[in-house]
């Protein structure tokens, strides 16, 4: 057999597999080089770790109410229009955290963080189920992972090199712009309902 034929991208679905793998790394590209740097961000403001600790209890808590909800939206509506939502959504969220002046503020941010990133979760993980097939689903999705992380663990490291050099707010700014990407990368798939 011709080594394409063994390359699990490279089947009838390959298209919409690296469409979503390149949206979905550039996503978190994005949001690795704020997420880790979050608690930086917190102290700044004057919060410690109880106001970090019920920050992203909010985050986590608000995601895990929408998400049954999500899912069948998705369902309905296309699993793509979820991740595109989410892309656009936390990418202008992106843009207030230089601006909070109060913790009031980052709470709020936080839920509707929560939000967004429970739509990325649903629609993401529905359309790797969509675009992947039978015998070679694992390995399908084991690529898609690989290099989605790959992408997470260089947004770390830029993170803490842009930190050093720059300003936290630099990071804000420069995840957005890559979230914006995510999603304008997503309009090129074609999702199959």
């Amino acid at each position: 057999m011709p080594i394409m034929e063994n390359n699990p991208l490279s089947r009838n679905r390959g298209p919409a597999i690296r469409s979503l793998m390149l949206s979905q790394s550039a996503a978190l590209f994005g949001s690795g080089l704020v997420f880790p740097f979050y608690l930086i961000f917190i102290k700044e403001i004057g919060a410690g770790f109880t106001e970090y600790g019920l920050a992203y209890g909010l985050f986590t808590i608000s995601s895990s109410l929408l998400q049954p909800r999500l899912g069948a939206w998705s369902d309905r509506y296309g699993r793509k229009s979820l991740l595109l939502w989410s892309a656009w959504g936390m990418a202008v969220l992106f843009l207030f955290f230089p601006v909070v002046t109060g913790i009031w503020q980052v709470y709020v941010l936080q839920v509707l963080m929560g939000l967004f990133g429970a739509m990325q979760k649903t629609g993401e993980k529905a359309l790797l189920a969509d675009v992947t097939e039978g015998p070679v689903r694992g390995r399908q999705i084991g690529s898609y992972h690989g290099w989605i992380g790959l992408f997470s663990g260089l947004a770390v490291i830029a993170g803490g090199v842009l930190i050093d050099f720059f300003t936290l707010d630099l990071i804000f700014y420069i995840g957005s712009l890559w979230m914006f990407v995510s999603g304008f990368l997503l309009l090129r798939m074609e999702e199959k309902r």
